[in-house]
């Protein structure tokens, strides 16, 4: 495998994978629930309210489902940033957007069509939270497409760097 293609991989698991780690712990943190009940409500997407009588299965069917999502996710960004000009050097203002962007595709279109069938309901609060977990899921897809893909440094970077 040619070192970009394996670069873009590289980006698209360590981005996705961290990101949708990390957002497993947000949501924890914004809902007061445990990880373990966050995993078997993504597992609902697929099975409705099933999943809270599947024990440790929904845990660990949510868990690969939140993984493979941002995996997803991640991979959706690599794509566009190996095709959109700026992207990649403006990666936190793009990271940004993709995080708003992540927001609203899944509350406002996955979920209302998953096996929960929910409209999207926020306090304003709720809302902020929410959508902050989703801008740092957007910056950490960002870093590392930009990390991992560029096949240049550019000019901040090389000043940086001790010759």
């Amino acid at each position: 495998m040619q070192q970009k293609n394996l670069d873009a991989v590289s980006a698209i698991f360590l981005g996705g994978i961290i990101a949708a780690t990390i957002d497993i712990g947000a949501a924890s943190l914004i809902s007061g629930r445990s990880p373990a009940f966050i995993m078997q409500a993504i597992a609902g997407g697929l099975l409705g309210k099933a999943t809270f009588s599947g024990g440790a299965a929904t845990v660990i069917l949510g868990a690969a489902l939140q993984e493979v999502m941002g995996v997803l996710i991640a991979a959706i960004y690599v794509v566009l940033s190996k095709t959109v000009a700026g992207l990649l050097r403006r990666w936190v203002t793009s990271g940004l957007v993709y995080g708003v962007i992540v927001f609203f595709v899944m509350n406002y279109v996955v979920v209302p069509l998953s096996a929960w069938k929910l409209p999207p309901h926020f306090t304003p609060l709720k809302f902020a939270e929410n959508m902050a977990a989703m801008l740092l899921f957007g910056l950490i897809v960002a870093f590392f497409s930009r990390r991992l893909t560029m096949s240049e440094p550019l000019a901040q970077d090389k000043a940086a760097t001790p010759a």
